[in-house]
């Protein structure tokens, strides 16, 4: 298992450091830096704080991804599905949450909002070309490649 030090400011008194829920987690959850309860109409959209700054290191991206949880009960997600942190990134880390279903949904003060997960990547040197080598798939996609 890689772990790294990643350095995190507090912008705020109340925000919450982000924490795993397990051993084993991917993610760590991202807590709502609000004072009151924020409500959400069906399908719209709006921006949660979390609080803090973070300096993810150089070579790595903080992906912002949905809690399950939240995702399945309350159908609150990322707007964006999956938010980038890059490493050259020093403001406000925040959420961009959109209300999938039918009904008025909260967020209250405190909440786990989403999950960070701190990855690799590498940078690509994008080159033109004539030609590109074969596949057994080709040019096939957007279920090209059958069901089961």
């Amino acid at each position: 298992m890689l772990s790294a030090n990643v350095n995190v400011k507090k912008l705020r008194d109340n925000a919450i450091l982000p924490t795993y829920g397990s051993e084993y987690a991917a993610g760590a959850d991202l807590y709502a830096c609000i004072d009151d309860v924020v409500e959400f109409a069906p399908g719209e959209t709006k921006l949660i704080p979390t609080g803090l700054a973070m300096e993810i290191p150089v070579g790595y991206a903080g992906l912002i991804y949905a809690r399950s949880g939240l995702a399945t009960k309350k159908g609150l997600a990322p707007a964006n599905k999956v938010g980038v942190v890059d490493a050259d990134y020093r403001g406000e880390i925040m959420v961009s949450l959109h209300n999938h279903s039918t009904e008025i949904k909260t967020i209250e003060a405190n909440e786990r909002i989403a999950q960070l997960v701190i990855t690799p990547y590498l940078t690509a040197h994008f080159e033109l070309a004539d030609e590109l080598s074969d596949t057994v798939r080709g040019e096939g996609g957007f279920g090209s490649t059958g069901t089961r």
